[in-house]
């Protein structure tokens, strides 16, 4: 089977103070992550608190790529086939995104991938990752 990837309306992101740095980092296309200054060990989904030692964390660039962990194919939540997947980025964190840009019944778990960005309505982008 092939389902080709075709772009679909993405909803702007919710910023606020604690996550506007990211997402003004992925307007100019950078994957931001945070990293802790006592433990150093990075974590996802961002935030200002380690969640290993409780220690202060910092933003940190990270590579953009990363392995498929887990994925599924999404054709029935819409008119569009999605590809719904966990990454765990070369830094070691795990994130939910999606994978864009390719024929979606080729990707396969343990497959390398690296990040993109995908424009939403309001100039935001959103960082979802492609093969290669």
């Amino acid at each position: 089977m092939t389902t080709a990837y075709q772009d679909r309306p993405l909803a702007p992101p919710v910023i606020d103070p604690s996550t506007e740095h990211f997402w003004s980092a992925a307007r100019d296309h950078l994957l931001k992550i945070r990293r802790c200054t006592a433990c150093h060990k990075v974590h996802w989904y961002p935030r200002a608190v380690c969640p290993f030692c409780m220690g202060d964390t910092e933003w940190e660039e990270a590579s953009g790529r990363g392995t498929v962990y887990s994925l599924t194919v999404t054709r029935r939540a819409g008119p569009i086939a999605y590809a719904l997947a966990y990454v765990t980025l070369d830094e070691g964190v795990t994130l939910l995104t999606n994978i864009v840009d390719c024929d979606l019944d080729s990707v396969r778990i343990g497959d390398r991938v690296r990040v993109t960005f995908k424009q939403t309505g309001d100039g935001n982008a959103i960082p979802m990752f492609t093969p290669g």
